[in-house]
């Protein structure tokens, strides 16, 4: 095993200045949510110059198969999102994206390399593990309904079928050279909430011949606030925010339309469902009791993702064997969203964090920003650590 060990770290050592290049062109040639069309062709020419043999799925997903030893021994699947966001990058870098308004603000372009990189590692040492590791290249994470949901309608975790499934996510507020597992809830679910409220418009110096939907909107926004603090368990983490409300145009005209959006999070499923329906509810009784109308949208978003915990431990012993225990810390729960929750209500599932921080350098800014950047040491200990858990895991 040590041995093993060695042979990975110095294969990453050895890679990284040219897994560095890897990122670089990826971040300049960033491409939105399912239509990651380059992105794609990119990751192909590469696992075509490894010698690794791979199947398109979801029009731009890339599915790759590396076989060790005795290849129907274990599965394990290892998944790399590969979507940008539609930010406008202000990095004054070399790498900075091309494409304008569109940028690598999360971190995917790291999180493909890191997966290419151990690629090739576990390519070349395919005859010192035992299994088959598929590889996840992924469209449309940012975007719903989630390439991670399109692929499992299509069968990516079938033929084979993995027993787990590994992902890492970039963390700027861990420092480089540092990774961080939970066990159990780790991210919420999210759904997008859509609102519109209907009434009489007309002459604001006569608000009693109308249905000030504007005030309705406002009593919605309050009442909507009672869902969580009077109806969920305050021991179980949920937002129910309204970011957006439209309606009107001028000083003196009460409209007869307003739209509002917002977004709910929770981190039980049957807790969020009903939330739902409460949502609908307080909303509706609202406004009917105005005299207004309203229609209300919720498009259900990503599950919560939830780490198998008996695949966490090991995942974090692994990494303590490959890192030492003194780089390995645990994550935050957080109420952002991820895709992955959906390979983990399948399969067993670890989605851990790998730090690309650096206080020292200024390296600081949080993802989805336009100055978001990463301190390109941590692609090395990426790429190592996604091939250790793709020859170790899941015996």
């Amino acid at each position: 095993m040590n041995n093993l060990k060695e042979k990975i770290k110095n294969l990453a050592a050895a890679y990284s200045d040219n897994f560095i290049d890897v990122r670089h062109h990826l971040h300049a040639n960033p491409e939105l949510s399912y239509e990651e069309v380059q992105t794609s062709g990119y990751i192909r020419q590469r696992l075509d110059e490894f010698g690794i043999p791979y199947k398109v799925m979801a029009k731009t997903g890339v599915i790759g198969s590396i076989q060790g030893k005795n290849p129907g021994k274990r599965v394990i699947a290892l998944r790399a999102d590969i979507d940008a966001l539609p930010i406008e990058e202000k990095n004054d870098v070399p790498y900075r994206s091309k494409n304008q308004g569109v940028m690598h603000a999360c971190g995917h372009d790291v999180h493909t390399t890191c997966l290419l990189g151990a690629a090739k590692i576990l390519n070349e040492l395919r005859n010192e593990w035992e299994g088959t590791v598929k590889l996840i290249f992924q469209p449309g994470e940012e975007r719903n309904p989630g390439g991670a949901s399109i692929l499992i309608k299509e069968g990516v975790l079938k033929n084979p079928a993995p027993s787990a499934i590994f992902a890492l996510h970039v963390h700027p507020g861990l420092p480089v050279g540092r990774f961080s597992f939970r066990p159990g809830k780790v991210m919420a679910s999210a759904d997008e909430l859509y609102f519109t409220i209907k009434g009489k418009g007309g002459h604001a110096a006569t608000p009693h011949l109308t249905t000030d939907i504007i005030l309705v909107a406002s009593h919605i926004v309050v009442a909507l606030q009672q869902v969580i603090s009077r109806n969920n368990n305050p021991l179980t983490p949920s937002v129910l925010s309204i970011c957006s409300i439209q309606g009107g145009h001028t000083t003196n005209v009460i409209p007869s339309e307003l739209k509002m959006m917002g977004t709910f999070r929770a981190l039980d499923e049957t807790w969020r469902f009903r939330a739902h329906e409460l949502i609908k509810k307080i909303a509706t009784s609202t406004a009917e009791s105005m005299g207004a109308t309203i229609d209300i949208h919720i498009d259900v978003g990503y599950p919560a993702v939830i780490n198998n915990e008996k695949l966490n431990d090991e995942a974090r012993k692994l990494a303590e064997e490959l890192m030492g225990a003194e780089n390995i810390e645990t994550t935050e729960m957080r109420m952002g969203a991820e895709d992955f929750g959906y390979y983990s209500q399948e399969i067993p599932g670890c989605f851990y964090r790998l730090g690309v921080g650096n206080v020292e350098k200024g390296i600081t800014a949080t993802v989805h920003t336009p100055i978001f950047n990463i301190d390109e040491s941590a692609i090395k200990y990426g790429m190592e650590m996604m091939a250790w858990l793709g020859a170790k895991a899941g015996y």
